[in-house]
């Protein structure tokens, strides 16, 4: 069976497989990380590891923690959190950080845990960056982390991947900033939500790595899970320089993993030595599958901003700099676009020149290591000299925390990677992104301009891919797991079925809301009636992207409580899903069962209780209603454990 980079890697990390198994798109997996990031969020996750009943790491190399969101805050509350967290890493002998060393994701790449070639995660959404070195980086959920920290693994199911072709090469002054926003407002209609993607195309070959890292990170904000790009000449070369630039700086303040000989525990080049031998593998084979399949020309690319307020909403420099839209902030920090590259390409704008009367413009490096070479090269002084305000290596007005928010009614732009309403500042303040260059031209004219600005067509395809479906090996079924379910169809037509239309935000901080609570509101909002009408064993049969909104777990509880077998969907939330199977309760998607119901229901009634029964067969994967028969991925012995063990939780419990 062929397979893509996305499988092949998953492979790799896999645990538990059936003898000659090659895992596919759709496949439940048990996964064993390389590594595990959390940051300040660590916090949060001691004490739901602690409830688990785990009193040990399963494997302290594998975990990793830094400090980096909120490091602005010298309050004596953070400071303590602070302190409790180092305490807790060093009681654990894992890797930690201290705040000021940089932003965790920066970190996870300059200290060689974003290996090419591995599985990373981390309790973030922006641990895309990671496919910039052709590593399959991917978020996870809190609960999640506590699971791997205790017993090293956890379970992931293989998204659907699109492969992203970049063709031929950025015109000067353009940079993979704009090529991320080029491609987030091209293709702007959730084409590649809960995908992975994967970039091939002989385009690549001519971006740098920090421009990949830059285009992995906002593959988050395009709706994807992971953004990797292939492993190649430029990737080797970074690995040797990064490796070279260790050897001099010394191995300080690398954390205790070092085994005494003066050698790097990960940034070596034996390690480098072993990547190339596997680069045959790593590349993905020539008849692979790719669901979707999109095309950019890159010499069609200008300078671009995203919003205001959307990444989804872009313009080109050559229109809005006519507009002379004033600013009165500009930024240039975060993990996406705070690297030496993208320094330097705004200090060399800015050099001998001053921000404009009435316009602050803030830089943070996202390491303490980018910020000394961009001193020593000098780029950090030119940006201060023109009147620049420095912050710490760090997070900060990206995320609305720190010196610098957006004030009402003021105008931002800004070289992070988003700009939701409110997320830097006041919820009537309008925020824009950009690259480097046009922030740091902004800053220097007052208004959003960029210097070499050139109008130019967009050009760029997408095309779906219909998979052959063939016969799927039978699934082996644990004991406990039925090997075939029933149930009577309750239809619900909406599609984006928001966590708040499942479960009302109004109960969701209630502490003392019980189980048969939770079943008597649920799905209030959408249909009042429905938790009345519905049965013991109903499959609930949702449209697409269910569970969007919030991450509140009780939208998947509470359906379960009531007594729903089962969710189906033509998709789902990631976040969704991901708390659902969590918490002992499977969801299935079947689009062309949610598309022929749709065609035999229409959408004018809320809910429709059919009387019609699916039977689904687990061990054959497949599912039938009315004589018709769907495939559905194989729900294989990683979920089934957690639906048998009534979640995660449980899962870590009985494996300690």
């Amino acid at each position: 069976m062929p397979q893509n980079l996305i499988e092949k890697i998953a492979q790799k990390f896999a645990v538990g497989l059936e003898k000659g198994q090659k895992v596919q798109a759709g496949d439940f997996l048990s996964i064993r990380p390389a590594h595990i990031m959390t940051h300040d969020n660590t916090g949060a996750v001691i004490p739901k590891f602690k409830g688990i009943g785990a009193t040990k790491l399963a494997n302290p190399r594998q975990v990793v923690h830094t400090l980096d969101h909120n490091i602005q805050d010298t309050s004596e509350k953070n400071l303590e959190k602070y302190k409790n967290i180092e305490a807790f890493s060093n009681s654990m002998g894992c890797d930690f950080y201290p705040a000021g060393r940089g932003i965790g994701h920066q970190i996870m790449c300059e200290e060689g845990y974003a290996w090419p070639g591995t599985m990373v995660v981390a309790s973030d959404s922006h641990s895309n960056m990671y496919g910039g070195l052709g590593v399959l980086g991917t978020p996870i959920v809190r609960t999640d982390a506590a699971a791997i920290w205790a017993t090293g693994r956890t379970w992931w199911q293989i998204p659907p991947v699109a492969k992203v072709e970049l063709k031929g090469k950025l015109k000067p002054g353009v940079v993979g900033k704009d090529v991320i926003i080029a491609l987030c407002g091209k293709f702007n209609k959730d084409e590649v939500l809960n995908y992975v993607i994967e970039f091939t195309g002989d385009g690549i070959l001519n971006l740098s790595v920090d421009q990949r890292l830059s285009i992995a990170n906002m593959t988050t904000e395009w709706g994807a899970l992971a953004g990797v790009f292939p492993i190649d000449k430029v990737t080797i070369a970074w690995l040797e320089k990064r490796i070279k630039a260790i050897e001099k700086r010394g191995l300080a303040g690398v954390p205790s993993d070092i085994d005494g000989n003066g050698i790097h525990p990960r940034m070596n080049l034996d390690r480098v030595e072993n990547l190339e031998s596997e680069l045959e593998y790593l590349t993905p084979d020539v008849d692979a599958f790719y669901a979707k399949e999109l095309t950019l020309e890159l010499d069609s690319v200008e300078p671009y901003v995203s919003g205001p307020n959307s990444v989804k909403v872009m313009t080109s420099l050559s229109e809005i700099k006519k507009e002379k839209v004033k600013i009165h902030k500009a930024y240039l920090v975060s993990c996406v676009n705070s690297r030496v590259e993208d320094i330097a390409e705004a200090a060399e704008i800015i050099k001998g020149k001053k921000t404009s009367d009435g316009v602050e413009f803030y830089i943070g490096a996202a390491s303490d290591e980018v910020q000394k070479e961009c001193e020593e090269k000098g780029y950090w002084q030119w940006l201060l000299d023109a009147g620049a305000i420095a912050l710490p290596p760090g997070c900060g007005p990206c995320i609305g925390l720190g010196k610098g928010l957006l004030e009402e009614g003021e105008v931002g732009i800004s070289a992070t990677n988003r700009n939701f309403k409110g997320r830097m500042g006041s919820p009537d303040a309008k925020a824009y992104l950009a690259s480097p260059a046009v922030v740091a031209q902004s800053a220097i004219s007052g208004y959003i301009d960029c210097a070499f600005a050139e109008e130019s067509q967009l050009v760029g395809e997408i095309t779906e891919n219909k998979k052959v479906v063939c016969d799927t090996p039978a699934v082996k079924i644990i004991d406990g797991f039925p090997k075939t379910l029933e149930g009577d169809i309750v239809y619900c037509h909406q599609d984006n079925m928001n966590t708040d239309g499942i479960y009302p935000g109004k109960y969701t901080y209630v502490d003392d809301f019980k189980p048969k609570d939770q079943a008597r509101v649920v799905m209030e909002n959408y249909d009042p009636e429905f938790a009345k009408n519905v049965k013991e064993g109903d499959i609930l049969v949702g449209g697409f992207t269910f569970g969007s909104g919030s991450s509140r777990e009780q939208a998947a509880t509470a359906l379960k409580f009531r007594g729903i077998s089962l969710v189906i969907a033509g998709s789902f939330s990631a976040t969704y899903m991901r708390n659902a199977i969590n918490n002992g309760f499977l969801c299935i998607e079947v689009p062309e069962l949610v598309n022929d119901l749709k065609t035999k229901f229409g959408t004018n009634e809320l809910t429709v209780y059919t009387k019609t029964k699916a039977v689904i067969n687990f061990e054959k994967s497949v599912i039938k209603v009315d004589g018709t028969e769907y495939k559905i991925g194989p729900v294989g012995a990683a979920a089934q454990e957690l639906i048998v063990d009534g979640g995660l939780e449980n899962w870590v419990k009985k494996n300690l």
